[in-house]
């Protein structure tokens, strides 16, 4: 089939990532530039407070880090709602729309309170970008690669956010803290939203097209959102402990954001290398989830989220026992490389479980606990550290991150189907055609 017909706006949808490279690409670079939004702050934010707003006590440092990380989760769940009901694109688009002032914001902040204001802003931004992009990379693929598409989609995002955060480091190195290293988050925000809005194209359409293939649930059948809420979260072991294990592996993201600029430079690192050290971790986690996505479509989900989970409460043990750069780049290794375990294949279990018809809740529902992961290991991490000091607020994380590995071991099963779908390949991989005009499926949505 010429590739232009399998677009949309040619009246046929297929599932597949070969099938609609295009737009996966635009996608994955567009998620390139959401990730190199946070990577704005990742290297000098907690200097940014030490230094300009004479902050002292760590949970106060750590601030930045629990508005932006509550903000994102309810964002998230927010988002996978209104991505079923408005469509992906107008999320998409609107999630750029709050981001635009947040450079400008971070770079004249004439208070630490418009710092926070603008990590408010840039938690939403973020709830409704990368939550949209991740939806629509599942829509586009199918069951088939489901794991290499989130890895994609990952790498895309976090080796931006290490490069970002080695860009302003250095920057700030050389220039000072305020305001030349925020002028690449102009740049960031103008082309993410130019892509967003003029490029990338509507994806419900998939949605219906795999709902049709994979069988049409009654609508009686059709959870609300509160059971698929109460699923996610509690009732289902395996969306669960999904759920559990996204939580902690941002709460130790959160509190190497935070903690980790300070640590490194209390061992005498200045601004160029801590930049490098805080992109070390994101970068290794970024190229990793390259092979770890699509590992688990191979091995499975389950042993790559334990040990990951495993991996991770080690790395963060080394870097608490180092006392040189070679140590801490050691530990940041590892770290990154238990997350790239973890990462995508959290998402694409999820895409396991869920039918398509509430799918997009679904990752919702999840987004929104492993984001107010952010915010649970900021406070944990800054309260610990005010009483107790920063090693030991890093050995509770990392013991946490290890009891995480440990629920996922007991309650979780492997999620990946044994064989083939039960729809027939060729039946998967047939052309379903479908009118832009015609309503989405009444079956793949409970009617409001």
């Amino acid at each position: 089939m010429n590739p232009s017909t399998s677009s949309p706006t040619a009246g046929v949808v297929r599932l597949g990532l070969r099938e609609n490279v295009g737009q996966f690409a635009l996608l994955v670079v567009v998620n390139a530039f959401v990730g190199a939004m946070v990577g704005l702050e990742r290297s000098i934010l907690p200097a940014i407070a030490e230094q300009e707003f004479q902050l002292a006590a760590r949970t106060a440092v750590l601030s930045f880090i629990v508005v932006f990380g509550v903000a994102k989760a309810l964002t998230n769940y927010g988002a996978g709602r209104l991505s079923d009901r408005l469509g992906r694109k107008h999320v998409l688009v609107a999630g750029w729309l709050v981001a635009v002032p947040v450079p400008f914001l971070l770079m004249w902040a004439p208070s630490w309170n418009w710092i926070l204001f603008a990590n408010l802003l840039l938690g939403i931004s973020q709830g409704l970008t990368w939550s949209t992009t991740v939806i629509m990379k599942i829509d586009l693929v199918g069951s088939k690669r489901r794991g290499l598409a989130m890895g994609l989609n990952e790498f895309a995002g976090y080796v931006a956010l290490a490069a970002s955060a080695l860009a302003t480091g250095w920057i700030a190195a050389r220039y000072g803290l305020r305001p030349q290293p925020f002028y690449l988050g102009v740049v960031f925000a103008i082309v993410g939203l130019a892509l967003s809005a003029f490029l990338v194209r509507e994806t419900r359409h998939h949605v219906s097209h795999e709902s049709a293939l994979l069988g049409t649930l009654a609508l009686d059948g059709v959870p609300t959102p509160r059971e698929v809420f109460w699923r996610t979260t509690l009732l289902d072991a395996n969306l669960s402990s999904v759920s559990q294990a996204g939580l902690v592996n941002n709460l130790n993201d959160g509190m190497a954001w935070g903690l980790f600029p300070l640590v490194f430079a209390a061992a005498g690192m200045n601004l160029a290398q801590v930049g490098l050290l805080a992109a070390v971790y994101p970068a290794t986690s970024g190229v990793g989830q390259l092979v770890t996505g699509a590992l688990s479509d191979r091995t499975g989900r389950k042993p790559l989220i334990v040990w990951g989970m495993w991996i991770q409460a080690a790395g963060i043990g080394v870097v608490t026992m180092a006392h040189a750069f070679a140590g801490f780049v050691i530990g940041a290794v590892l770290l990154g490389i238990g997350t790239a375990m973890v990462y995508p294949t959290l998402l694409a279990a999820i895409g396991d479980v869920a039918h398509p018809s509430w799918r997009a809740s679904a990752v919702g529902v999840y987004r929104l606990w492993r984001d107010l992961g952010y915010a649970v290991g900021a406070l944990l991490a800054g309260v610990t550290a005010d009483a107790f000091g920063l090693n030991v607020a890093m050995w509770v994380i990392a013991g946490l991150t290890g009891v995480s590995g440990i629920v996922s071991a007991t309650r979780m099963a492997e999620t990946l189907p044994a064989g083939p779908r039960a729809t027939p390949r060729a039946d998967r991989d047939s052309v379903l055609t479908m009118r832009r005009t015609q309503p989405l499926a009444a079956e793949t949505q409970r009617p409001e």
